[in-house]
């Protein structure tokens, strides 16, 4: 008999989405990353699109506020929509911060913003239905496989900052059923101008008015988690501020991960439709991604203190601005002096765009970098320098950006970190 007929492991058969889910490129990079850092190297670890709580610790108001609201047995259920206290904050939070009008019952409390993307591409997708988003972008590829929904990948250009134009999303306008856009974005940490944003928009406006009442109308999610965290003279745009007829179409995702540094405390919000906002609750009240009541206890109050969060964000973004202009300056020293190298300012969220255009140059060994992998493993391994190629994010093999995270960049180590680079970069012909 066959011994392969009684192997329940060969055997086990899953359901076509699961068996053929692509693993994170970027998992694959920190597990090489963590190896060597196990064998005693010194690792330069900018991969990660998070924090160091030793680094960028949470507010303090905030940290309290959760400790309390443990003592006081916060512990139960949560409403299925989040606590009515914390979507009333998170409206005020929208008003004042933002000038954006939305009541508590069009706030919908979540575990982070993960959920809360997943729910949006439920609500609005059918299998077989069209999204339409830009690359490099955060793990649009993964949600399209998650939902059966076919995907139309824009491939953003260096010149536009990789930020999508509205010339670019129109060939496909027509077919598409959500467009999913991120500003900042991330992995690049640039923003669309106000004018790439209304052209957008503007063209979604008229795609619905063509469409009338006889089709699904054409929604637009659009992920401002990093919004707070502009720099310089970076401003951040929305789009409903910018066209109010949006408000009809436009699913936001937001909450507290990156403005406090607050990413393993999962509290996220979307805001949208109110019909959206319902059918996404039904849909997370299944799944069960509610954030924990005490933490949705402690950012209803947090939100409301206006004098510590002004406070703490004057000195969280100084501190994220100094290490990405630090990165951004060396990296243009380096390419003064002659080497393969680019970035562009910084102007958003925790992350640097940088260039490493150093394939089909030659090692001190005679071999030679064939591709952008052989360039990323290079990096690592003559200069200690982790960073995620934009190909982990959607964008071609052959690209040679990447993105660069501050999150856990110790700033004292940067001058450490390009005397090894430009050691790394000297011995290449």
């Amino acid at each position: 008999m066959n011994s392969s007929l009684l192997d329940p492991i060969v055997n086990q058969k899953v359901a076509q989405m699961a068996e053929n889910l692509i693993g994170s490129e970027i998992i694959k990079l920190a597990g090489e990353v963590k190896e060597k850092i196990k064998n005693g190297a010194k690792i330069y670890n900018l991969t990660i699109g998070d924090f160091d709580p030793k680094i960028f610790p949470i507010p303090s108001e905030l940290k309290t506020e959760i400790i309390k609201a443990y003592q006081n047995d916060e512990t139960n259920y949560p409403a299925a929509n989040g606590i009515t206290e914390l979507r009333e904050s998170v409206s005020r939070f929208l008003h004042t911060r933002e000038g954006l009008e939305y009541d508590a019952n069009q706030i919908l409390i979540s575990g982070g913003a993960r959920p809360l993307i997943y729910a949006v591409y439920q609500t609005i997708l059918d299998p077989e239905d069209t999204v339409v988003f830009p690359v490099p972008s955060w793990n649009n590829n993964h949600y399209c496989h998650l939902t059966r929904a076919k995907q139309v990948l824009i491939e953003a250009k260096a010149e536009n900052n990789f930020m999508p134009a509205a010339a670019d999303i129109k060939p496909y306008i027509s077919q598409a059923s959500l467009i999913s856009l991120c500003s900042p974005l991330n992995p690049t940490g640039t923003v669309f101008s106000r004018n790439g944003l209304e052209e957008i928009c503007e063209l979604i406006l008229e795609e619905n008015k063509k469409r009338g009442n006889s089709k699904k109308p054409l929604y637009l999610m659009f992920d401002q988690i990093y919004w707070t965290l502009t720099f310089g003279e970076t401003r951040h745009y929305d789009p409903v501020s910018i066209c109010p007829d949006m408000k009809n179409y436009t699913i936001y995702i937001d909450g507290i991960s990156k403005v406090f540094a607050a990413t393993g405390v999962r509290v996220g919000w979307a805001f949208g439709p109110q019909k959206i906002i319902d059918k996404m609750k039904a849909i997370l009240s299944h799944v069960g991604s509610w954030a924990p009541k005490a933490e949705q206890v402690a950012t209803a109050k947090y939100l409301n203190n206006d004098a510590g969060i002004d406070e703490y964000l004057f000195s969280f973004k100084n501190n994220i601005s100094q290490r990405l202009n630090a990165i951004y300056k060396g990296m243009i020293k380096l390419k003064e002096e002659g080497y393969h190298v680019d970035a562009i300012a910084p102007q958003a969220a925790i992350y640097l765009t940088v260039k490493f255009d150093l394939s089909k140059q030659q090692k001190e060994d005679g071999t030679v970098l064939q591709n952008t992998e052989d360039v990323t493993k290079y990096l690592l391994d003559e200069a200690g320098l982790a960073i995620v190629p934009f190909y982990a994010f959607g964008a071609s093999k052959n690209s040679t950006w990447y993105r660069l995270s501050v999150g856990t960049c110790v700033i004292e180590e940067i001058d450490e970190l390009f005397k090894k680079l430009k050691t790394a970069l000297s011995k290449l012909k």
